[in-house]
């Protein structure tokens, strides 16, 4: 497959044109590190073409992965997910559509909410031990859309940080019966596409859909695809995006967004193949030590606390040996791979958890139980993230207003939104992911 960016990109390094433009760099590292990076990184010039105006180089790209992936149109970011999710939110406020959200969302779904000013109206998932992972009940969605009473949409993230997907199908189902659009976080799943059975969002009936490329796919940080499958939506996708997305987005992270394309024609499924037989070596190996959480197959997830150890203490032991986690808490330990992890990766990573286990102290299995209501709203999430606030340890936060959202990312997923009244249950999730102080509405 072609790829025009980088194709332009090193083209010019080569051409030995003086650099009259942006950036100031001029193509050369001052220093002499990156210097091959500094020599294709360039700005919007004559024949580069211009990402939210896109007609040469960039469209041209971006057509070649629409294709890849079956959409009506695909175009890129290089904010990350987070500028796509903007996007979709935007075009939701325009429809005047109702959002309607499954809890377990990232911080950037509410920095959107905050910016858009909308108020969504929430879903709380069939939490699974913890805030990260859930079920989608899908009678809940359809009484939530049959309530709405105006236009409306679902708000759905899928695979969930530890990698557990949707019943998007289904879901996609329920959302056509009532004329809403099914708004799909996918930060996590680029690749799902070109599993051996396709379970990307896209092809199981999502409207809207955002890919991290850079979390799964061999990308640089913040290459992300914004896809949709509506007519109506062609040709806005980039206006929404041009709300909120840099004026000067980086060409070489477009160029990694380019070059994925080559590799997904050339390369993926070969390598989907050999990573899904060495993750299933590797729980073979540990079978009868570990409990694996349902997810899909680049998600390690070893549900820790359910098999008698503590996820931090692991991946301290983990980190120890060589092999640094995704994330850890006292009852999960998230090893994330990729279709471009080596077979020698999935070697080093078993002798590394073998050294750890046996190290490691061991105590009853707990398998948690796990629920919370959902908190009293008092402000709406704009008026909450824009009032005066100030930070306060989570003890002297009860009663109090959360203001912005302050979770660590990763994970990211917030325990009060802003607006909602932090109550005693979220003050010990708090405390059991280590949260110590918190923003609040100034009184």
């Amino acid at each position: 497959m072609e790829t025009p960016i980088y194709d332009y990109l090193r083209n010019y390094a080569a051409s030995g044109t003086v650099r009259c433009h942006m950036p100031g760099h001029k193509g050369r590292s001052c220093s002499g590190e990156l210097s091959s990076a500094f020599s294709l990184d360039i700005t919007e010039i004559s024949g580069a073409d211009s990402l939210f105006e896109a007609e040469g180089i960039i469209a041209e790209s971006e057509k070649y992965m629409s294709r890849l992936y079956h959409t009506a149109e695909t175009v890129y970011s290089a904010g990350g997910s987070t500028l796509c999710i903007q996007a979709m939110l935007t075009l939701m406020k325009q429809d005047g559509r109702q959002v309607i959200a499954v809890r377990n969302v990232h911080r950037a779904f509410l920095n959107a909410c905050a910016l858009l000013d909308i108020s969504p109206l929430w879903i709380m998932p069939e939490y699974s031990g913890g805030i990260l992972s859930g079920t989608v009940d899908t009678s809940a969605v359809e009484t939530a859309l049959k309530e709405c009473g105006k236009p409306a949409c679902l708000y759905i993230t899928s695979p969930d940080y530890t990698g557990r997907t949707a019943d998007i199908r289904s879901l996609a189902a329920v959302c056509r019966r009532y004329e809403a659009k099914l708004l799909v976080d996918n930060a996590h799943g680029a690749h799902l596409a070109f599993l051996p059975k396709n379970i990307h969002p896209m092809n199981l009936g999502a409207d809207l859909c955002c890919d991290s490329a850079h979390k799964m796919l061999p990308a640089l940080t913040g290459g992300a695809m914004l896809h949709t499958s509506c007519k109506e939506y062609v040709g806005r996708l980039k206006q929404a995006m041009s709300f909120f997305g840099s004026t000067s987005p980086s060409y070489l992270v477009m160029a990694s967004l380019d070059l994925c394309n080559r590799y997904i024609c050339d390369c993926i499924a070969d390598d989907i193949a050999d990573g899904m037989r060495s993750v299933q070596k590797l729980k073979s190996h540990f079978s009868d030590r570990l409990i694996f959480a349902e997810s899909e197959p680049f998600h390690i997830t070893v549900m820790a606390a359910e098999c008698g150890y503590d996820g931090n203490e692991l991946a301290e032991r983990l980190r120890a040996n060589g092999a640094e986690c995704e994330y850890s808490d006292s009852s999960l330990l998230i090893l994330l791979m990729s279709p471009m992890s080596r077979t020698e990766d999935y070697a080093k990573l078993t002798e590394a958890l073998d050294t750890a286990l046996r190290s490691a102290r061991k105590h009853e299995p707990i398998k948690e139980s796990f629920s919370i209501a959902l908190p009293e709203k008092a402000m709406s999430i704009r008026e909450a993230a824009f009032s005066p606030c100030e930070e306060i340890t989570v003890e002297e936060a009860e009663g109090r207003i959360c203001a912005s959202v302050k979770v660590p990312c990763p994970p990211a997923i917030p325990i009060a939104a802003s607006g909602e009244v932090i109550d005693r249950s979220c003050i010990e999730l708090f405390r059991r992911y280590n949260i110590d102080k918190v923003l609040v509405v100034r009184e």
